[in-house]
């Protein structure tokens, strides 16, 4: 059975991130959950100018 959450690793510049992180603590968020928030408005952009995303079902071994 697939888990909901998938872990992935981000290559970013360190000065970037610092400040990503500065940012995620004065909204009280971690960095992880900046980033899905970040995300998650992202893809509702997206999908809002060119309609709704469309997944279908994915295998463990394959890469998202």
């Amino acid at each position: 059975m697939q888990g909901k959450l998938l872990r992935y690793t981000l290559r970013v510049d360190r000065l970037l991130f610092k400040k990503f992180r500065y940012i995620a603590e004065a909204e009280g968020r971690s960095a992880n959950k900046e980033i899905e928030q970040f995300l998650k408005k992202r893809v509702a952009e997206f999908e809002q100018e060119h309609g709704e995303i469309l997944i279908g079902n994915t295998s463990d071994s394959e890469e998202e």
